[in-house]
């Protein structure tokens, strides 16, 4: 695909108009929540019809978790509709949606669409993202559940042609999403980083992502709007390292946190992430990376060099800190707990972790994160 472009609010979001106006839109699917109707960006694409005579159709019928019947209202009201364009305004589960929806919107209507090989099409897919954290305008990923049960979705063609930046939109963000969505950030870019799919390019990404978070977050969580528009250049670089490496089991293990106790995905992922770090640093000798024990124990150096003042190999302690400093709590569980949160992780996530775990792993790292 075309190189994705970036569109600045400025000048009454002049840079969308002409974008749009270029690319010949006429009916646009906007997928978002209601609060976007409260925000500039939100109310400059409702008022579309007005400004540039574009039809606009309002698709708000998705959960938090967004549901795989949800997505299928969406293409349907966008066949009906005509729509050739799609717009997402939110955060993760917003655009997860509107992702999905593109990927559908040529497939067979009468079989299960999660069952039928995607294929890329032409319909416009721009997003502008309001929180700082999920990185969703960066990737090739979208998650929605079907029947109850999380379902990955992976395409290249679902990487949204255009994305605007409005950090307005961070403005009155509640202190514990502002908090989640900023570690779900940090979660991509440590993760990526000692993915053993990362890179170069995936290292630069993550290494920029880190910096700008350690250097802003106490003043972004402040209330300090001068920071705003540097937490969402870090949350879309952590976006960039993780569409090249995936995420790794610190993901895959925060699903069950997230369904069973309630706490936001960024929250759950810390939580996992900070036991799964020194676990696994603890374990290099289990290294599954194909690049060796030693070079995992060297890249994990690097990432204490990055996260840890004057360079010491304290890095896991620093993070763990970073969530006590936010005071955010850990769950409170019990051996039943454990052993079913065990059975939600996803296999398929491990592969991209550079230590093996297995079931025992996981039990050790559950009770690791509970509350004592």
């Amino acid at each position: 695909m075309e190189g994705q472009q970036i569109l600045s609010p400025n000048n009454d979001f002049a840079a969308i108009s002409s974008y749009l106006t270029d690319k010949g839109v006429k009916n646009i699917l906007l997928v978002h929540g209601q609060s976007a109707r409260k925000l500039e960006v939100g109310k400059y694409f409702l008022d579309l019809p007005r400004r540039l005579g574009i039809e606009v159709r309002s698709f708000t019928d998705f959960s938090p978790n967004p549901a795989y019947d949800s997505v299928v209202k969406g293409v349907e009201i966008l066949r009906r509709d005509n729509c050739d364009a799609i717009a997402a305004i939110g955060g993760g589960s917003a655009m997860d949606v509107a992702k999905c929806i593109k990927l559908f919107a040529e497939l067979d209507p009468n079989e299960n669409y999660l069952r039928q090989e995607a294929r890329a099409n032409d319909i416009l897919l721009l997003v502008a993202p309001t929180t700082a954290g999920t990185g969703s305008e960066a990737t090739k990923y979208a998650v929605i559940y079907y029947e109850g049960k999380k379902q990955s979705v992976t395409h290249e063609s679902i990487i949204p042609a255009a994305v605007c930046f409005d950090s307005d939109a961070l403005k009155n963000l509640p202190e514990y999403h502002r908090k989640a969505a900023m570690l779900d950030a940090m979660c991509h870019a440590v993760e990526a980083w000692w993915s053993v799919n990362s890179d170069n390019e995936s290292r630069k990404y993550s290494a920029a992502a880190i910096k700008i978070i350690l250097a802003n977050y106490r003043k972004y969580l402040a209330g300090d709007e001068a920071t705003f528009a540097a937490m969402m250049q870090a949350a879309n670089l952590a976006g960039k390292a993780i569409n090249i490496t995936r995420t790794t089991a610190g993901h895959a293990m925060c699903y069950g946190l997230t369904s069973r106790f309630g706490f936001a995905h960024g929250h759950a992922a810390a939580l996992c992430n900070a036991a799964l770090w020194p676990y696994m640093l603890e374990h290099i000798g289990d290294c599954v990376d194909p690049r060796g024990g030693y070079w995992v124990q060297e890249n994990f150096l690097c990432l204490d060099r990055l996260i840890s003042e004057n360079g010491a190999p304290d890095a896991p302690a620093v993070f763990s800190r970073l969530i006590d400093e936010l005071e955010l709590d850990a769950p409170v569980g019990n051996e039943a707990d454990i052993e079913e949160l065990t059975e939600t992780v996803n296999p398929e996530r491990l592969r991209n972790n550079p230590v093996r775990l297995d079931r025992a792993a996981f039990r050790t790292l559950y009770r690791r994160i509970f509350k004592k």
